[in-house]
């Protein structure tokens, strides 16, 4: 069987239950992620993928569409089969780079980032979640010899545990001093955190890489996130908050609340465009402002 018709990892594989265009495109996006389909290798035709995943075309054109918008596919047409982009691990930024989830767009600019012998990344959020999650792949590559960084600097500017907090919030207010939500978000702040910090400080005794991780407090709710990356790149995204429900001692409340790892994530770095570089030095002027001001120490405990 010619190898561009084949089963997109080589074999043949059973029908599956019908899937969503989504569904398709998450299942193909984790096939890049891992090198399953190299740089350059053409896609099976739509047809065999709509086999493959027991769907129409049309959901397959939809799926290929989102893999298109986030740079990993390129030639996305109704004709030829798409072929995978010469380098989908690096997500664009600039003006002209469309925006992406957090989960999507900051992974790959924070592997990017650990390529440089000193790295530097300073961030603004509300439990440092998805940084946790971005950190993952770096750090896998430090353990597998390909990256070497001689010495790595992260802050991070994280709300205070004495404020109340705009969000996360119980829909129905506050019951006095007892407050479920506020309890719950300050374990996630703590617990992700400490995992931060004990990965990246690991590094000094497994590479020998100099790794420092500090911490500070805001005395606010920051409505957006920010990360800054080697003095070269700002990330940012809205947190947008949405009325859920979260089960808390085996209770469900009522909660507004923002997804932070689905906000979209807008890039920009220096370059020859004065747009991008003036967002890029003035956010780290904003950053540092806080840090050196009103920013109190944080310390994570239980």
């Amino acid at each position: 069987m010619d190898p561009e018709h084949a089963s997109v990892n080589g074999r043949k594989k059973p029908q599956r239950p019908r899937r969503t265009h989504r569904e398709v495109a998450d299942e193909l996006r984790a096939r890049i992620r891992s090198g399953v389909l190299q740089p350059g290798q053409r896609m099976p035709t739509q047809a065999r993928l709509a086999a493959e995943f027991g769907v129409e075309r049309p959901a397959v054109r939809q799926a290929l569409r989102i893999l298109r918008s986030e740079r990993l596919l390129t030639n996305v047409s109704k004709g030829a089969p798409a072929t995978v982009a010469a380098d989908p691990g690096r997500a664009p930024t600039g003006p002209s780079a469309p925006p992406l989830p957090t989960t999507v767009g900051l992974a790959p600019r924070i592997a990017a980032a650990f390529e440089a012998e000193h790295v530097e990344i300073d961030a603004v959020c509300l439990t440092s979640i998805s940084l946790t999650l971005a950190l993952g792949e770096p750090l896998r590559r430090i353990h597998s010899g390909r990256l070497k960084p001689a010495k790595v600097d992260l802050r991070v500017l994280l709300p205070s545990r004495d404020i109340d907090l705009a969000f996360p919030v119980p829909v129905e207010g506050r019951d006095g001093d007892e407050d479920p939500v506020h309890e719950r978000w300050l374990a996630q702040r703590n617990a992700q955190g400490q995992v931060l910090r004990h990965n990246l400080l690991a590094l000094r005794a497994t590479h020998g890489v100099d790794v420092r991780v500090s911490f500070r407090a805001l005395p606010f709710t920051p409505p957006v996130k920010l990360y800054l990356l080697n003095r070269e790149e700002a990330l940012f995204a809205y947190y947008t908050l949405t009325r859920s429900k979260a089960q808390i001692d085996q209770e469900y409340l009522e909660t507004y609340d923002a997804q932070g790892i689905r906000s979209l994530l807008f890039g920009f770095e220096r370059g020859p465009g004065p747009r991008d570089t003036t967002f890029v030095e003035q956010s780290h002027l904003w950053f540092n402002a806080l840090w050196e001001t009103i920013s109190s120490e944080l310390v994570l405990t239980d």
